[in-house]
């Protein structure tokens, strides 16, 4: 089976130093960019993250200092990473949570606004685990019959990822899924927009899960002392919770969203 594209999708996983959006780097990135008519592209690109990798990623992937010390910053290939993945949806492993997010900071970072509005965003993670729960390399056993070899590099990884949804397509045609609402679908099909919206675990605003849109498709908070409260209401009554989160350990791409709400809401001179 083919995927069925109007555009390309880009395939990509992440190694890094870390599992914290705000303040991990990536140290390597491997793109499969998949094009309408199956012509595939492949990018894999080793980063200096321009701070020590600590011990317990070392373990996972193997890249060490001494790996990347030669290697090109992100802020120097970001121009070339943004060209390749121009007019691209995109698709992952556990790319809503962790991938799509920490690449979103590294571009704003280098002052790059990396688009994702009109986007499709696929999470083969979410599929595999709302259809049967396994980690990659047992979802690559299950769908695909092979053993993951070299698991933990991107390019392993990626290709890996790929090859299990096209198996998902396969395996689930025909398949129904039941939600926690009772409601059963054939969600898997072979259509980019039905994966994005089957691999969504939740309506998210601002990728990082913080900030969700509700029933009336309107910002509200996921956290705190304020969940499930409308955003633009938070900050009319309590103006310095939007201080409060600008200055904390919150992903640029939350602080540009709470921005973007603040200004519709206040208007120009309410962020100085």
């Amino acid at each position: 089976m083919e995927l069925n594209l109007t555009r390309p999708i880009a395939f990509f996983d992440l190694e890094t130093t870390g599992l914290n959006i705000t303040s991990d780097r990536i140290i390597e990135i491997c793109i499969l960019k998949v094009h309408p008519d199956s012509r595939e592209e492949i990018k894999t690109i080793r980063l200096n993250p321009e701070m020590p990798i600590p011990a317990e990623s070392r373990k996972f992937h193997g890249i060490t200092d001494e790996d990347v010390k030669d290697a090109p910053t992100f802020k120097e290939v970001s121009r070339e990473l943004l060209t390749f993945l121009n007019n691209c949806d995109l698709a992952g492993y556990n790319a809503l949570k962790f991938d799509i997010p920490l690449l979103m900071e590294e571009f704003l970072r280098c002052d790059i606004d990396f688009d994702l509005k009109k986007r499709k965003m696929v999470d083969v993670q979410n599929i595999f685990m709302k259809m049967e729960p396994r980690t990659l390399k047992g979802a690559y056993k299950f769908f695909c019959n092979k053993e993951l070899i070299d698991a933990h590099s991107a390019e392993a990884d990626t290709k890996a990822t790929y090859h299990i949804l096209m198996a998902q397509l396969d395996r689930y045609q025909n398949a129904t899924h039941e939600a926690r609402n009772g409601n059963t679908t054939n969600p898997i099909i072979n259509n980019i927009s039905a994966l994005h919206d089957f691999s969504m675990q939740q309506h998210t605003a601002d990728l990082a899960g913080q900030i969700i849109y509700n029933d009336q498709n309107q910002e509200v908070f996921h956290f705190g002392k304020h969940k499930g409260k409308l955003v633009e209401e938070v900050f009319l009554k309590e103006p310095s919770y939007y201080d409060w989160m600008m200055k904390g350990e919150f992903p640029l791409y939350t602080k540009k969203l709470i921005t973007q709400i603040k200004l519709r809401t206040f208007g120009k001179n309410a962020v100085s």
